[in-house]
């Protein structure tokens, strides 16, 4: 069909044509391909661009460890970038662009670049990007980020589907090759409940690319044959194109499956992707071994590959890699290619063999050249040539394409990414998978077996074990006969020495072993340390194909052994995962859980704006016809809780339920101020610092009985809370006797204030109400007038007399509508958090806004609640700190612009008058700030330094990002009611 396609052989549909694009040209393909394969045979080897250099690449593998065939899937809004053409099925219609490169693939002006490359190796943005100064913002940090990444994200919103999943079986196996289709077969037919995922989208694995019979088959019949009797078992579940990427605690296991991602137009019925959570009670991790690169010079050109890649290329897909092919190699893998290509009829120039002695056999007709390394390549776009060194001897070979073999490197990366880190064997020379314990065992070549006859054995047994020990009788499967193995020894070769171009360890991010000895000499010698220097196993390569071969070389650089240069830490995803599909539903407005408070229908009906507010959606603001805009029903609202008062949704409060004979002293221990003598009845304003003295949060508890408390926490902390106090109770205090439970969801909450509050309340609770009999501060039981049972506690956020009113959260919006209607004569209005602010500003009441992670109980005003004459609490013995008391710590003030309709907003920094802006003269920030209608002015809360010394000073707010100069008056946080006198009507 074309050029490199074979005319027989492969495991590929011939009858099945495929169109697909490649830079805007029209290609050919066959069902089975591989984007990378339908591109070889179309004679297609260039297909990406390093990221530093520029430099021209092809595929140098044909698996997912592939730095190089990067390439962006898709059009428009599905555009995928950075995709690996060597695991992307061909499929119709399949739309291919390169990446990193201008105008175009094969004239890329950034490989002027690689010209630069002597000024541009590890480390010379730490050492360029430093001077002048003022260079950074304006130019350095504008070019990097132009030319940071490879692929481009589409701008568009994603039209796919995503969903995630759970699944639980006795035994995850991963890895579809000989040894993961035997321990699953193994498995299966003892009764296991198996599960087998394959990151490819034919099982197989090796099967499908070697020229081995086994049972007299064929390897890819062979391997079809263990597919078809594993499907017919109704307790084994395979999963094809299935990447595990990752495992977790409890035997949990993260992995991906593309549903559609073969299909041009995916169906909306189905998602693109689904992100499975996989509980095993056992795991085998079968994924094999990947073949290391020779690292020598110019061993980074198109054409240059592994010699597995090229045997799979023409094994699997019927392409050969070239029409004149050289192999270099230091094992037997090198040999079995030259065969394998020799058989199908593809030339051999020559087999360069860098070890001085083999017991390997090439073909008859082969050139064998023994002792002998690669120097250099010739060509550009492809390789037409290489150069090889021998005993001082220079020769040059003609060749369109090279494969190599430096060895093998057991994917242990799974069973190292909970901290355990890989075992160096001398025998293997090789990173090999460490002992995680019983429940997830490595087998086949990722336990670092060699033939595949080894590997069929290992899966059997290592399945049969593992059956065992869950109670399961396994019969051993009867493993078949292989013939025509080879053998898979080798000899190290970390580097080649006497490299005419650069020699690259790291194919993507063009990191050479020049830059691995630059990181030596100034002092990055841990491997984590020129890991970062030289970024060699980053982006999305993640030291997958370099990462052996730089723990050899640094190791010959300092004389050790790779066992105590180690290897860099593994994490997941062991390949990239694509937000879709970690976001699973949680797209657009499913992007977080809707949660409304019990009183959202009371709020819909009576006009609210709702706002999202942490996990919430709140009421913002009630408007009514004839009000233009927010700020008008804000301040009707305000001044109706001032004058008359106003119905508030708090449902959204933290309430935490707190029980035990040791609740009080627990309670007195995490807040700063005392609590153990706290009566029942009573409600008290408590502040929780954090160890280190900063206010963590505050709120009120009340104490409902002798040893029962109800706690309110902030909306946005009362997760943060609750954990805090588990902790505590669990780690620092667990002889106290107290136990807790979230009741946030199960109280409707609402705060009815203003001068009339008691009038309406009155009308709705059958107790009496009057200052004598529930004073401020009160919390008790109450009736309502029917019968229902609720808490009332008269405490307020406003400065006027107030009461918040808890019922069962079914109640909520029929008390709510009760209190309305109670109030119509006497002017009740419905206020949202917009009024609520205003009031509690005017007040000088703080929030997060001012407890903002760095501020003191001093610093708001409130040292004189830390009662520090009591043993202890949390945060006492560190907010005594120096640091902590100094004279000059911001300090909470008000402010009132000397021109009250000048507007001051939240953010802006503080500077005394005439003082140029900067972090020198800055004198502290506006923390909150609004339209005080009662006061007709704008006020705010500002974090000062100095700030209770300075009251009565003027100062400038300044804005710059609205541009705005406001001159203020420094004046005390309270704006209204200043004695209090309103609380305790």
């Amino acid at each position: 069909m074309t050029s490199y396609r074979l005319d027989a052989g492969g495991a590929i549909n011939r009858a099945q044509a495929l169109s697909f694009s490649f830079d805007g040209r029209n290609y050919k393909g066959l069902q089975g391909d591989t984007l990378a394969s339908a591109l070889l045979a179309n004679d297609q080897m260039l297909m990406g661009r390093s990221f530093k250099y520029h430099r021209p690449r092809g595929p140098v593998t044909a698996g997912s460890s592939e730095p190089n065939a990067l390439l962006t899937i898709g059009s428009g809004a599905r555009s995928e970038p950075n995709a690996r053409a060597t695991t992307v099925e061909l499929y119709q219609g399949l739309v291919a662009a390169s990446q990193n490169r201008w105008p175009s693939l094969k004239h890329d002006i950034g490989a002027v670049n690689s010209l630069l490359s002597p000024f541009l190796g590890a480390g010379f943005y730490y050492k360029t990007f430093m001077w002048p100064a003022a260079f950074w913002e304006k130019l350095y940090e504008p070019l990097i980020r132009k030319a940071a990444g490879l692929g481009k994200l589409a701008l568009e919103a994603d039209p796919d589907r995503y969903e995630k999943a759970w699944a639980h079986c006795d035994l995850l196996v991963i890895g579809a090759g000989p040894a993961g289709l035997m321990a699953a077969l193994v498995a299966g037919r003892a009764g296991l409940r198996v599960i087998l995922a394959d990151e490819g989208f034919r099982p197989g694995g090796s099967l499908l690319s070697e020229s081995v019979s086994v049972a007299g088959l064929a390897a890819v019949d062979y391997a079809g044959g263990l597919v078809s009797e594993l499907s017919s078992l109704p307790n084994v579940t395979l999963m094809p194109r299935t990447t595990v990427f990752g495992w977790y605690d409890d035997m949990v296991f993260g992995a991906v499956e593309r549903v559609q991602k073969h299909v041009a137009s995916p169906s909306p019925e189905l998602p693109v992707e689904r992100l499975w959570r996989i509980v095993a009670k056992r795991a085998i991790l079968a994924s094999g071994a990947e073949e290391r690169p020779l690292v020598f010079g110019g061993n980074d050109k198109p054409g240059v590959m592994t010699a597995t890649a090229a045997r799979t290329y023409l094994n699997r897909y019927g392409v050969a890699v070239g029409g004149k092919v050289a192999v270099f190699t230091n094992g037997g893998s090198g040999y079995r290619t030259a065969a394998d290509l020799a058989a199908k009829g593809v030339e051999v120039t020559a087999v360069i063999d860098a070890r001085a002695q083999s017991a390997d056999v090439a073909p008859a007709g082969i050139r064998v050249i023994r002792n002998a390394g690669v120097v250099a390549t010739n060509g550009r776009h492809r390789i037409d040539g290489l150069l090889l060194e021998r005993a001082g001897f220079e020769e040059v070979i003609g060749c369109d394409a090279l494969a190599m073999s430096g060895g093998w490197s057991p994917i242990v990366h799974l069973m190292c990414q909970r901290g355990t880190k890989p075992v160096w064997s001398e025998e293997s020379q090789a990173f090999l998978a460490p002992n995680v314990g019983n429940s997830f065992v490595a087998a086949g070549s990722a336990a670092g077996v060699e033939t595949i006859s080894e590997c069929l054995r290992d899966g059997a047994a290592k399945a049969a074990s593992l059956a065992s020990e869950l109670g399961f009788a396994a019969h051993g499967a009867n493993l078949p006969d292989v013939e025509g193995e080879y053998d898979a020894s080798f000899a190290p070769v970390w580097y080649v020495p006497g490299a005419k171009d650069k020699a690259f360890v790291d194919f993507q991010n063009d990191v050479a072993v020049s830059d691995l000895g630059a990181a030596q000499r100034e002092g990055f010698r841990h491997i984590e340390h020129t890991k970062r220097y030289t970024t060699v196993g980053m982006a999305t390569d993640q030291g997958k194909l370099g990462n052996v071969n730089t723990a050899g070389i640094v190791a010959a650089m300092r004389g050790v052994s790779p066992a105590e240069i180690g290897t860099t830490t593994f994490r997941p995803f062991y390949t990239p995962v694509s937000f879709g599909a970690l976001a699973g539903a949680a797209q657009g407005e499913h992007g977080a859980p809707v949660r409304t408070s019990p009183l959202h229908g009371w709020a819909k009906k009576n006009g609210a704006s709702f706002v999202e507010a942490g996990l919430w959606y709140r009421s913002a603001w009630f408007a009514r016809d004839g009000e233009k805009n927010w700020r008008e029903s804000v301040d009707r609202e305000v001044l109706s809780v001032r004058a008359n008062a106003g119905l508030c949704d708090v449902s959204t409060l933290g309430k935490i339920e707190i029980f035990g004979a040791g609740a009080a002293e627990f309670l007195d221990r995490i807040y700063c101020n005392g609590f153990l003598k706290l009566p029942v009845g009573k409600a008290r304003y408590g502040l929780m610092l954090r160890e280190d003295g900063i206010v963590f949060d505050d709120g009120t508890t009340s104490r409902l009985g002798e040893h029962h408390y109800v706690m309110t926490t902030t909306t946005a902390y009362a997760t943060d809370v609750m954990t805090h106090m588990e902790f505590c109770a669990q780690t620092f205090w667990p002889e106290l006797d107290v136990r807790f439970v979230s009741v946030s969801d199960q109280w409707a909450q609402m705060s009815l204030a203003g001068p009339k509050a008691r009038i309406i309340m009155s009308r709705v609770v059958q107790d009496d109400l009057s200052d004598a009999a529930f004073p401020f501060l009160a919390a008790r039981a109450v009736t309502l007038r029917g019968g229902l049972k609720a808490r009332l506690f008269r405490i307020s956020f406003s400065g006027e007399l107030a009461y918040e009113l808890a019922v069962p959260a079914g109640y909520g919006e029929a008390v709510a509508d009760a209190i309305m209607e109670a109030g119509r004569d006497e002017g009740i209005c419905a206020y949202g958090v917009e009024a609520l602010n205003v009031l509690r500003i005017e007040k000088g009441f703080i929030t997060h806004n001012e407890l903002d992670g760095r501020t003191t109980a001093d610093d708001v005003g409130l040292g004189r609640m830390m009662a520090m004459q009591k043993p202890d609490f949390i945060g006492k013995r560190l907010s005594t700190r120096f640091g902590l008391t100094a004279a000059d710590r911001l300090q909470l003030v008000g402010l009132k612009p000397v021109e009250p309709e000048k507007q001051i907003n939240a953010g802006a920094h503080l500077l005394k008058e005439a003082a140029k802006p900067s972090l020198a003269n800055d004198q502290g920030f506006v923390s909150s700030a609004c339209y005080s209608p009662a006061l007709g002015s704008f006020i705010a809360l500002a974090m000062l330094k100095s700030g209770r010394e300075r009251v009565g000073e003027r100062i400038v707010v300044w804005d710059a990002l609205r541009g705005m100069e406001v001159p203020a008056d420094v004046c005390a946080p309270v704006f209204v009611d200043a004695e209090n006198a309103k609380l305790h009507v």
